[in-house]
């Protein structure tokens, strides 16, 4: 039973034993001002969360969270005892427990993909199912601080962008918006570790098949396609379609995002990292590297950072970007707190100033 003196904001977690729901955990157990009043999962209702996750043990936060019981996933209960919850489940899962959270007046940060696209027949084309929440879907605000952070404040259902799209929206925004480049002939080549893959049982991410090796996947048919182009579009104003082509890392977590651009006209890398320097002035999450300075996936490793360089390569006329993020912090459950800090009225970065894990 948790302190009746404390103070914490109640939140809920439905979906806690995959990833991401692992990492929501991690975060959450060094936040000042959220308690995991409830966690969900239909496989392992019953057990304690300590028995699934040996880390959160002993004293303070850590044990309270682990002693916490599972429990089914049910809107009625968690309407009772959270003021917010997180939706770590797959896609379609999440539209009728988001409705009927928010029915219940429960504010929601879904890191699905069911409320990311703002058009429900794109959203059916690429996921090939029906969306049943059309009314949700064109109030949900995407959950992309850099762009969205007032409407963020302001919303009770937030869409956790992808992981891949951070790493890519986030790559483009400066050069778009400065209209630098041209909009038609625009590479999005990624590169993430195996747990973007999730954490089902499947052959192609067992350790003997991913370890000393390297391969693409999902060319020319990646669900986040249509996500990178809906959010590049509006930033662009103009219709956006790129070419995004995914590879699979023998590494746990991280996405390096190497982004191919033509420039419109002549300009040295100096200039282009002066405009992306300008752009995230006073967004301490992302980070712009000297010239000469590329950025790695360990130096973002567990964190909220985004790390970006940019090379011109003037003898082709090309922007090269590079954009490193961590794929279960930023990519996801790191940003869906961040994302809640703001619905909730906290101080943005609360419970979040990570240090990267390295080595």
């Amino acid at each position: 039973m948790p302190n009746m003196s404390d103070t914490r904001i109640p939140v809920g977690l439905v979906g806690v034993t995959g990833y991401t729901g692992i990492e929501l955990t991690r975060v959450l157990a060094g936040h000042p001002s959220l308690r995991l009043a409830r966690a969900t999962s239909r496989s392992e209702a019953g057990k304690k969360l300590s028995s699934l996750y040996p880390f959160l043990s002993g004293p303070g936060a850590l044990g309270e969270m682990g002693g916490l019981t599972v429990t089914q996933p049910d809107p009625d209960d968690i309407a009772g005892a959270c003021k917010l919850a997180f939706l770590a489940v797959p896609h379609k899962t999440a539209q009728e427990i988001a409705a009927a959270l928010v029915e219940r007046g429960v504010k929601v940060v879904d890191l699905s993909a069911d409320f990311r696209l703002r058009d429900k027949a794109t959203y059916e084309k690429w996921y090939a199912t029906p969306h049943t929440q059309p009314g949700l879907l064109a109030e949900a605000v995407y959950g992309l601080p850099e762009i969205y952070r007032e409407k963020m404040k302001k919303a009770r259902l937030i869409a956790n962008p992808g992981c891949y799209p951070t790493s890519a929206i986030l790559g483009l925004m400066p050069a778009l918006q400065a209209g630098l480049v041209h909009t038609d002939d625009i590479v999005v080549d990624s590169k993430s570790g195996t747990t973007g893959a999730g954490r089902k049982a499947a052959v192609g991410s067992l350790f003997c098949e991913v370890s000393d090796s390297f391969k693409a996947y999902n060319l020319t048919k990646h669900r986040h396609t249509p996500e990178i182009e809906q959010e590049v579009s509006l930033l662009a104003k103009t219709p956006v379609a790129l070419s995004f082509n995914t590879h699979l890392l023998p590494i746990n977590r991280g996405i390096l995002t190497t982004i191919y651009t033509r420039l419109k006209n002549p300009v040295d890398t100096e200039a282009v990292r002066e405009v992306y320097a300008a752009r995230y002035a006073g967004e301490d999450l992302v980070r712009v590297l000297p010239v000469g300075s590329l950025p790695e996936t360990r130096h973002v490793r567990g964190t909220m950072f985004c790390d970006i360089g940019v090379v011109v390569d003037e003898r082709i006329g090309r922007l090269i970007i590079i954009s490193v993020i961590d794929n279960l912090c930023r990519g996801a459950s790191g940003q869906a707190v961040l994302g809640a800090n703001l619905m909730l009225g906290l101080p943005e970065k609360q419970g979040l100033p990570l240090a990267p894990l390295v080595p």
